[in-house]
C-alpha cells in the first residue's frame, strides 16, 4: 500500500472535519449571544458547542497535523524549506490559535460571561474560510 497516498487521505478527511468545526462553532457562538438571556436555550447552546469542540474540532485538529506531519516525514523534510510550505505551516497555525481561542469563547460561554455580541462572531467565522482559501492556492500553486 502507498503510505503517502494513505496519509493524504486521511490527512484530508481529518481538515474536512476540523474545517467543518471551525465554520460552524461561530455560528452556534452567534445564536448562542442572540439567546444568552433564554436560560435553557443558552444550556443547549452549551452542550451543543462543548461537544463540537471536545469531541469533534479538537481530535479532527490533532489529527490534522498527525497526518500533515507524516505527510512531511514521507515526502522529506527538505520540504519544509519552500516557500508554499512555509506559508501553509503559518497559516495552519494561524486556524490552531484560533482553534483554540475559540475553546476561550467556548469557556467564557460556558460561565455566562460572553463579552461580544452576534456580530462579532459573524465576523470572526470569516477566518477560516479565508484560511481555507489561501491553504488551498498555496498547496496547489506552489508559487515560488
Amino acid at each position: 500500500m502507498n503510505t503517502y497516498l494513505l496519509f493524504k487521505s486521511l490527512h484530508l478527511i481529518a481538515v474536512i472535519s476540523w474545517m467543518a468545526g471551525l465554520l460552524y462553532l461561530p455560528r452556534i457562538f452567534v445564536y448562542h449571544a442572540e439567546n444568552n438571556l433564554e436560560i435553557k436555550t443558552s444550556e443547549i447552546f452549551k452542550t451543543m458547542e462543548k461537544k463540537l469542540f471536545f469531541y469533534i474540532m479538537t481530535p479532527a485538529m490533532v489529527l490534522s497535523w498527525l497526518f500533515g506531519l507524516l505527510l512531511i516525514h514521507n515526502i522529506g523534510f527538505e520540504q519544509l524549506g519552500q516557500t508554499w510550505m512555509i506559508l501553509k505551516i503559518i497559516f495552519v497555525l494561524i486556524l490552531t490559535f484560533y482553534h483554540f481561542y475559540l475553546g476561550t469563547i467556548l469557556n467564557q460561554f460556558k460561565i455566562d460571561n460572553n463579552k461580544y455580541s452576534h456580530k462579532f462572531y459573524r465576523y470572526i467565522n470569516e477566518i477560516p474560510t479565508l484560511m481555507l482559501i489561501l491553504i488551498v492556492f498555496v498547496v496547489i500553486f506552489k508559487p515560488i
